[in-house]
C-alpha cells in the first residue's frame, strides 16, 4: 500500500483501543488536544471505566487549559473495534502487554482502518517487528510509547519495526509535538526502550537494598523524591553530571569518579569506561548544554528548583488543609 497519509495539522478523529489506564489517559489527552475521540475495549466495564475516568478528571483537564474545540463531548465509547477505527486519522491502540494479542488487534485495526490512518501501539516494550507481523500494511504502524499518566508527562518514546516506513515515524513525531508531547526516536529496537530501561535498573537496585535490609521502601522513596528526583525533572541524570563537576563539567566527573565505576556499590555490571564511551558521553553533554558555561546552568536549574519546590509546597499546603477540613 502507497501511504497516503494525512498531514498532522489534518488529524481530527484519533481513536484509542484499550480501556486500561494507559487508554483511558490517552482519551482525557486526546479530548483536551480539541479531537474528535473514539474508543473502544472488548469488555463493557472497562468501557465505563473510560467514561467514569473523563468525568473524574475534567476538571483538571479545564484547568491544563484546554485546545480550541476540547470538549469531553467530543467521545464517543463504542461497540465495536470496526466501529471504533473506520473513520479514524490516526489509532492509539492500548491494550495489554502480551505479544499474541498485541499483533492480533493490530491486524484488525490495519485491516479496517482507513489507507491514509497512522496505527501507534502504546507498547512499554514488546517489540514493533512482532506487533505488525500481521498486518497487511505494517509500513504505517510504529512505537508511541507514553508514561503515565498521558495526560499529563509529556514524554513519548516512538519507534518503527522492521516494516514500518520512515515516513510513518516522521509523521509520529510531527503529530505528537502538535499535541503537546516530547518525542524522543529510537534508532533501533532496544527491549524496553530507554526510560523504562533507567527505570528499572533503580527498582532492581531498589529491591536488592530491601531484600539485604540495607534500606526501606520509605527511606528509598525519600532518597529520590528529596534527592536526584528534583534535581532530574530540571536537567536529567547525564546533564546533571556535567553540572557536578563545576567549571570542567563532564570531563572532571568522569575522571574524579570513572575509577569508582567499578566499585561494589550496585549490583549491577558496570560498563567499561572506554575512551570511545568517555568522548561520547562529554560531545553528548557538550550538546546538550549548548555550549552554555555551567555556572549559568547551574544558575538556571536553580532557579527552576526554586521554583519546584515553592510549588510543591504550596500544593503539600493546601492538601494538608484540605485534610484538616475534612476532620474538622
Amino acid at each position: 500500500m502507497e501511504l497516503t497519509l494525512k498531514s498532522p495539522q489534518e488529524v481530527s478523529t484519533v481513536a484509542v483501543v484499550g480501556g486500561g489506564v494507559i487508554g483511558g489517559g490517552w482519551v482525557l489527552h486526546y479530548l483536551r488536544m480539541g479531537h474528535d475521540v473514539y474508543a473502544y475495549d472488548p469488555f463493557p466495564a472497562a468501557r465505563e471505566r473510560i467514561q467514569q475516568m473523563v468525568d473524574d478528571t475534567w476538571s483538571l483537564m479545564v484547568d491544563l487549559g484546554l485546545r480550541a474545540g476540547a470538549s469531553r463531548d467530543r467521545l464517543r465509547i463504542v461497540d465495536s473495534l470496526e466501529e471504533a477505527v473506520r473513520h479514524a486519522d490516526v489509532v492509539q491502540e492500548a491494550v495489554p502487554e502480551v505479544p499474541e494479542l498485541k499483533s492480533d488487534v493490530f491486524a484488525e485495526i490495519d485491516r479496517y482502518a482507513p489507507a491514509h490512518t497512522v496505527i501507534l501501539t502504546s507498547t512499554s516494550g514488546i517489540s514493533m517487528t512482532t506487533i505488525q507481523s500481521k498486518c497487511e500494511h505494517p509500513e504505517r504502524t510504529a512505537v508511541g510509547h507514553p508514561f503515565n499518566p498521558p495526560y499529563l508527562v509529556p514524554l513519548v518514546e516512538i519507534l518503527g519495526g522492521d516494516r514500518t516506513a520512515p515516513e510513518t515515524v516522521q509523521w509520529a513525531v510531527d503529530f505528537y509535538r502538535l499535541n503537546d508531547k516530547d518525542p524522543i526516536v529510537l534508532e533501533r529496537e532496544v527491549p524496553a526502550f530507554i526510560a523504562s530501561r533507567l527505570q528499572e535498573a533503580m527498582w532492581r537496585e531498589a529491591l536488592h537494598m530491601i531484600a539485604a535490609g540495607e534500606a526501606t521502601v520509605e527511606m528509598i522513596d525519600i532518597s529520590i523524591r528529596q534527592g536526584p528526583g528534583l534535581r532530574w525533572a530540571i536537567t536529567g541524570p547525564m546533564m546533571n553530571f556535567h553540572l557536578a563537576g563545576g567549571a570542567g563539567g563532564i570531563e572532571h566527573v568522569l575522571d574524579h569518579f570513572g575509577p569508582t565505576l567499578k566499585e561494589p556499590w550496585t549490583r549491577l555490571v558496570a560498563p567499561e569506561l572506554t575512551d570511545e564511551l568517555r568522548q561520547l558521553v562529554i560531545e553528548g553533554c557538550e550538546r546538550e548544554s549548548g555550549g552554555r558555561p555551567v555556572a549559568e546552568l547551574v544558575a538556571e536549574r536553580d532557579r527552576t528548583l526554586v521554583a519546584i519546590l515553592r510549588a510543591r509546597d504550596e500544593m503539600e499546603r493546601q492538601l494538608s488543609d484540605a485534610r484538616s477540613g475534612d476532620q474538622g
